[in-house]
């Protein structure tokens, strides 16, 4: 079973207002996010998360209506995150509004992009409601983001007072918290509900070596979900890219991550994980990519 628990849609960039640099979003060049693509670059996952995206900050909205109907029309291979503005004076019955009535399975916040420390009074009331409702909340950052956002606020580490004060929520950290990867494997290891995806790393050999390397030697690999980043991705061109990751070290000193392990990350059953409800899905494709010799780690 893959699960993508990483992609954007979007029916036309004007949605991105200044964020239109923001590479989380997959705004880097001019690569077409509407359903239909995302649709086709979709296979061999069997489930994929429709991420939203709101700032106020950067006047940017990719419509959570627009994410509804799409997921709605596709209901047994899509599950939808809304897009959630701290800043909204009515943020809070948004969320409500958002699991009660539409059927988001969680929400996903930007404290950079929409200028909000992560633990400000207003996010703090946001996750204290989806705790209560059980709703997975995703952190979006990313390898770049736009000259107006906040970068302090994007810091992993300031997380670590939200998992303490809300022990049974689900944090989802994106992109690993690059550049930030340290901090977040930290939390990965602190907290028994904090997890990070890997959207990001393929098309960055030696971000993703480093990073999966390392998430391998601090026990934390684990924890990591799998992420195609679409529409900077497919989920086929991510799974051959985590796959691959040890060809880097041919030829090198450099310790290889084993297959198992990378193997974990593109078939983790992240629904379960999230504490979400897995609809029937379609008939498993299965992908297999020839991965070449290398070394492995003896794990301590």
């Amino acid at each position: 079973m893959i699960v993508d628990c990483h992609s954007h849609i979007w029916s036309a960039r004007s949605c991105l207002g200044q964020a239109e640099r923001f590479l989380c979003l997959g705004a880097a060049g001019d690569r077409p996010a509407q359903p239909e693509h995302h649709l086709a670059a979709a296979p061999p996952a069997q489930t994929s998360f429709v991420l939203g995206f709101v700032s106020r900050h950067l006047q940017a909205e990719i419509p959570n209506q627009f994410i509804s109907n799409y997921v709605t029309g596709h209901a047994h291979r899509l599950v939808s995150f809304a897009g959630v503005d701290p800043t909204d004076r009515d943020a809070a019955d948004q969320v409500r509004r958002l699991r009660e009535g539409q059927g988001f399975a969680g929400f996903t916040v930007s404290p950079a992009c929409q200028a909000v420390h992560p633990c400000d009074t207003r996010l703090m009331r946001l996750y204290e409601i989806a705790q209560e409702v059980g709703m997975p909340v995703y952190f979006l950052h990313g390898v770049a983001l736009p000259s107006e956002a906040h970068l302090e606020y994007g810091q992993p580490v300031l997380l670590d007072e939200v998992a303490r004060a809300f022990p049974r929520l689900r944090l989802v950290i994106a992109h690993l918290g690059h550049p930030w990867v340290e901090q977040t494997l930290a939390l990965l290891a602190k907290h028994e509900r904090v997890y990070a995806d890997v959207a990001g790393l393929a098309g960055r050999p030696w971000l993703a070596y480093r990073s999966l390397a390392l998430a391998y030697e601090c026990g934390v690999i684990e924890k990591l979900l799998f992420a195609s980043d679409f529409p900077n991705h497919t989920v086929k061109s991510a799974v051959e890219a985590i796959y691959n990751l040890n060809k880097i070290t041919l030829d090198s000193v450099l310790p290889a991550v084993p297959r198992e392990y990378l193997r974990g990350i593109v078939e983790r059953n992240s629904l379960e994980l999230l504490g979400l409800e897995a609809a029937e899905p379609e008939r498993a494709v299965e992908v297999r990519v020839p991965v070449a010799q290398a070394r492995t780690f003896e794990k301590a």
